[in-house]
């Protein structure tokens, strides 16, 4: 594994932290700090507690972590609006 190797996984983020770093809970229940890339901070695509998002990793230190990808929520669908008659 070279330097340029980097380990993608995916998670949630569960909390905010100050100088726009966050608290990902990645899918195998390992908590990492991780901070927006700088494509991010340029498209200004902004992430919440919750969202679900990609994380790149470098090998030589598996605590931290560079959030390259938000995932978009599915939106919830509340049914048709019921029929009025005029």
């Amino acid at each position: 594994m070279s330097k340029e190797d980097m380990i993608e996984l995916q998670g949630v983020v569960i909390e905010m932290l100050p100088e726009s770093r966050f608290r990902v809970r990645l899918d195998n229940n390992v908590e990492i700090l991780a901070y927006g890339s700088g494509k991010m901070k340029l498209h200004r695509i902004r992430v919440l507690v919750g969202d679900r998002v990609t994380v790149e990793m470098s090998p030589y230190d598996l605590t931290k972590g560079r959030i390259n990808f938000r995932h978009p929520t599915p939106k919830i669908d509340m049914g048709a609006a019921p029929h009025r008659r005029p």
